[in-house]
Parts: structure tokens; C-alpha cells; sequence
């Protein structure tokens, strides 16, 4: 008698497995198509280029998957890394911080995350709405301090953090990006933010029944975007050499871009910081891939929207997760 449940359960979780795969499909198939479309793809320089670009990507994903897991959304994450960076590169100018840039705009981060958090969970405001007013917020700020234009600064060592190569052929950024990415993976599976996050996306009514504090919570999930955003945007400051008012421009699409398409589902309770490194890949290698093939902007915007699309229309009806 047990047998036959047992075989109707088969097929969703075969479902469950496919989709759990199916991100890494989608890196090796793009891999593949742009190796043939383009000798430069598959070349060590290439893969450097990569990493360095999906660094500051990862970084600020990582710290939003926690929101999305939540069952929320942050609109602000470009604009945070804009005023960010901003801040970063001219407390380093006025006083001459060298890497000491990245407390900064972890800290100011930290700060505007916070802002984020306490409106949306003690204002009952939806998060969308939120950060929408925020993210204009953030960007209004940022473009007031930097006058409308490219600030840069001199420091070795800031430059250093962000593009030297401690590991041979690895830019120390996407070193500092996979490093974070392993504790947050840490957090998420095996501590009690991490555990309550879930729950929250999975039934924010049934956890708060549960005794759980899930306002606080909530809170805490935006802080630490913000926190990460901050350090996302020192580092790609650092990187850039400068912090212009285009800086963090793409990170609002690529961003949500990236985290629903390594699988973690905007309802909320499903997915997770684990995934996300596979949608930074894809979003960075089809970025790469396109720039190579002479794929105008345009044409790229529209490429990303029909791949972000897939992606939600694949991930529909999957159970909902918790961490182990």
C-alpha cells in the first residue's frame, strides 16, 4: 500500500531535481555556444575578465536573496551601491583611508539597509514600494555628492584590494565575492537567521504563530543587504577607479535577474545563497558571451528579460525548501 504514494511522489521530485539542475545546464550550454561564436571565450585573459565582473554582482546578490527568500524584494540595491561607492571613494579622498574605504561603505550600507528595514516592517509598507521611494532616495543623494560626475581617487592599496591578483589569474575581488558567498551559504544552512528567513518566506503568518520574531527578522534580512550592497559598492569603486553616477546602473535588473535564475523563487521559502552563484554566472557569462558576438545593448537588455522570464516560468510550482 505504501508503494503507490511513493510512485505518485516520483515525478515532482524528479520536477524538483530538474529544476535544481537547471541552472548548471544553462552555464554549460552558453559556455559552449559562445566558445564556438567567438575564439576569445574559452581564453584565461576571458575567464579573468569574468570573474572580475560577476565579483561585485555576487557580492550584492548575495545579501538580497535573503530578502527575496524572505518573500520580499530590494529595489535599492543599485542605488545603495551608487551612494556607496560614492561615499566610499570621498571619505578616501578626505581622509586618506586606503582599504579602510570598504568599512565605510559597508557601514553606510549597513545604515541605509536599516532605513529600508524599519519602514517596511514597522511602517507596514510593502517592501516594492519601500525601496522604490528609497532607491530614488539613495540616487538622488549619490548624483547630489558626486556633482553629476566621475570622482576618482589615488590609493594603491584601495586599487590593490579590488584588482591585484594574490591568487595568480584570480582578481582579489572575485577572491573576497567567492569567500563571502561561503559564509553566507554557512549562514543561510546552519544558523538561526539563516532558519528563520525560511521560515518567514515559507508562512510569515504560521511563523509569527510559532512564536517567531519576524519583524525583527525582517529587519535584520534588509541590514545585511544593505551591509553587502555597501561593500558591492566600494569594491566595484575600487575597481572602476572612480565612482561615476552610472556606477551600479545595471545591478537593479542584473541583480533579480541573477538570483531568480539560480533558483530562488520570488514568493519566497524556496532557493537560497547557494544557488545565486549560478545565476551571477549565467547573467555575467551572457554579459561576456554578447560583448564578444558584438551584440549591441539593446539586443542584450531584451536577451536578459526572455532569460529572467524562463526562468520564473521553470521555477513555478516548486516546493518549498528549507535549509538543512
Amino acid at each position: 500500500m505504501t508503494a503507490v504514494p511513493a510512485f505518485r511522489d516520483l515525478s515532482p521530485r524528479l520536477r524538483a531535481h530538474a529544476r535544481a539542475w537547471l541552472p548548471v545546464a544553462v552555464v554549460v550550454l552558453l559556455a559552449g555556444a559562445f566558445g564556438v561564436g567567438s575564439d576569445a571565450f574559452f581564453t584565461l585573459r576571458n575567464a579573468t575578465a569574468i570573474a572580475a565582473q560577476a565579483s561585485t554582482l555576487l557580492i550584492a546578490c548575495l545579501g538580497a536573496t535573503f530578502v527575496i527568500v524572505m518573500g520580499s524584494i530590494d529595489l535599492s540595491i543599485g542605488a545603495t551601491v551608487l551612494l556607496t561607492g560614492a561615499v566610499s571613494v570621498l571619505a578616501l579622498n578626505a581622509f586618506g583611508l586606503g582599504v579602510g574605504a570598504v568599512a565605510v561603505g559597508l557601514g553606510l550600507g549597513a545604515a541605509l539597509g536599516l532605513v529600508n528595514g524599519l519602514v517596511f516592517a514597522f511602517g507596514r509598507i510593502p517592501s516594492f514600494v519601500v525601496t522604490l521611494g528609497t532607491m530614488s532616495v539613495f540616487s538622488g543623494v549619490a548624483l547630489r555628492l558626486l556633482d553629476g560626475r566621475a570622482v576618482s581617487y589615488r590609493s594603491p592599496a584601495f586599487e590593490a584590494l579590488a584588482i591585484g591578483q594574490w591568487i595568480p589569474r584570480l582578481p582579489n575581488i572575485a577572491l573576497i565575492a567567492l569567500a563571502l558567498w561561503a559564509a553566507f551559504v554557512v549562514v543561510a544552512n546552519h544558523t538561526r537567521f539563516g532558519r528563520i528567513v525560511f521560515a518567514i518566506g515559507a508562512g510569515e503568518d504560521v511563523a509569527r504563530i510559532a512564536g517567531l520574531p519576524v519583524r525583527r527578522y525582517k529587519v535584520y534580512a534588509f541590514v545585511v543587504s544593505g551591509a553587502l550592497a555597501g561593500v558591492a559598492g566600494a569594491l566595484a569603486a575600487a575597481r572602476l577607479g572612480a565612482a561615476g553616477p552610472t556606477l551600479g546602473g545595471d545591478l537593479l535588473l542584473n541583480s533579480l535577474g541573477a538570483i531568480v535564475i539560480g533558483g530562488t523563487s520570488l514568493s519566497g521559502g524556496v532557493g537560497g545563497v547557494h544557488r545565486t552563484l549560478l545565476g551571477v554566472l549565467i547573467i555575467a557569462i551572457l554579459d561576456d558571451g554578447l560583448n564578444l558576438l558584438g551584440t549591441d545593448p539593446y539586443t542584450q537588455l531584451v536577451v536578459k528579460g526572455i532569460v529572467i522570464i524562463l526562468a520564473v516560468l521553470a521555477g513555478r510550482g516548486e516546493a518549498v525548501e528549507t535549509p538543512k
